[in-house]
């Protein structure tokens, strides 16, 4: 017999994730398709549906003077 596949909704699989830089958690932001770090103020992108949790490749979400 084939085993079935057990899925984990993307928003429950979104919220077991934490920030690498500041361990805090994230909060998802469908209209830009990226996860939210409150604390270390970064955005990390979502690409084809997987996190890049790489602070290198996270947008700053400091508001520029």
């Amino acid at each position: 017999m084939a085993k079935k596949k057990q899925t984990i909704p993307k928003q429950k699989l979104f919220e077991l994730l934490v920030c690498p830089l500041s361990l805090g958690p994230l909060e998802y932001d469908a209209k830009h398709n990226e996860l939210i770090s409150r604390y270390a103020k970064l955005a990390y992108p979502i690409r084809d549906g997987v996190p890049i949790l790489l602070v290198e490749e996270a947008r700053s979400l400091k508001e520029k003077k």
